[in-house]
C-alpha cells in the first residue's frame, strides 16, 4: 500500500517551532521580592534592571533605561521638585559620620535588621545565578550581574570582589556638604544603607565618581543617564538633599530637559 505524505502548511510549521522551542522555557516573573538562598531574581535576569519610576523604595533589582517621551517627561516632572542649595563646607566629614560600612543595624529603611548586611543585600538584589558561602543564608560568593552604569554583564566572584562595588548614587560626601552635617548619626546610617541609594555597578566607575554630582559625572553609558538623574532626584526627595543649581540642570538635561 502506498505512502501517502502530508504536506504541513507554512504557519502550521511556524506554529510546531514556537511551541518546541518556547515552551520548555517559561519566563519567570520578576515580582521584586528577596531572592531565597542559592538563586538570583536581580537585574542580569533580564539584563535591564527595573524602572526607577517603578521602584519608589529601590527593594526591586537593577536599572532600567527611560527611553520613552512619557517616561522622560515623567523623569523631568520629578527632577523639576528637586530644590537646589549652593555647596556646603566639607569640614567635618568622615565616612564613619554615616556609621560602620554596610551595617545591618539600621532603623527605618528596607533590609535592616535583616541578618544580612547592606552589602550582601544588594548584591542578592541585583545579581542572578547567585552562589552563596556554605552554610550561609547571607554572605554572596559569586554571581552573574548586569551593571547598568557600563550595560555590561559581569561575572563576579568574591575573589575578584573589587569588579563590583555598591555605588551610592548621592554620595556621602556630597550629602554632608548638602545639608547632612546637620542630621543626627541614625538618619546619616540610614542614607548610607538605603538600598535607593545603592546600585552595584562596575568598580572603576564607582572609583571615577568619587563623590561628584550629576554635572560632573554621570555613567558611561549614554542610555542610563536619564534613569541615573531620575534615581538622584528620588534620594534628593526622599532625604530633603537639596543639590546644586548646576546638578539640577545637569539632571534634567539627562531626560531630555
Amino acid at each position: 500500500m502506498p505512502t501517502r505524505r502530508t504536506t504541513l502548511s507554512a504557519a502550521t510549521v511556524f506554529l510546531i517551532s514556537a511551541l518546541v522551542l518556547g515552551g520548555c522555557t517559561g519566563a519567570k516573573k520578576q515580582d521584586g521580592g528577596a531572592p531565597s538562598a542559592g538563586s538570583g531574581a536581580g537585574a542580569a535576569a533580564t539584563g535591564r534592571g527595573t524602572s526607577p519610576l517603578e521602584n519608589p523604595d529601590g527593594t526591586k533589582p537593577g536599572l532600567a533605561p527611560l527611553t520613552s517621551p512619557e517616561e522622560q517627561q515623567a523623569g523631568r516632572a520629578l527632577i523639576t521638585k528637586v530644590a537646589t542649595a549652593a555647596t556646603g563646607s566639607k569640614e567635618g566629614y568622615d565616612r564613619n559620620e554615616f556609621g560602620p560600612a554596610w551595617t545591618d543595624n539600621v532603623d527605618g529603611v528596607p533590609g535592616g535588621h535583616n541578618n544580612c548586611d547592606t552589602r550582601n543585600d544588594l548584591l542578592a538584589r541585583d545579581g542572578s545565578a547567585v552562589e552563596r558561602k556554605d552554610g550561609s543564608t547571607c554572605v554572596v560568593t559569586s554571581m552573574t550581574i548586569h551593571d547598568p552604569y557600563t550595560g555590561r554583564t559581569v561575572q563576579w566572584s568574591k575573589q575578584q570582589a573589587s569588579k563590583i562595588q555598591i555605588d551610592h548614587v548621592m554620595p556621602l560626601s556630597y550629602d554632608w556638604q548638602m545639608g547632612a552635617s546637620q542630621w543626627d548619626k541614625p538618619k546619616r546610617v540610614q542614607i548610607a544603607n538605603d538600598p535607593l541609594n545603592l546600585i552595584p555597578a562596575d568598580g572603576s566607575q564607582n572609583a571615577s565618581k568619587g563623590d561628584s554630582g550629576p554635572s560632573a559625572w554621570l555613567p558611561a553609558a549614554p542610555e542610563i543617564r536619564c534613569a541615573y538623574a531620575v534615581r538622584f532626584a528620588q534620594v534628593s526627595l526622599k532625604y530633603q538633599l537639596p543639590v546644586t543649581e548646576a546638578d539640577k540642570k545637569a539632571m534634567l538635561q539627562q531626560c531630555g530637559g
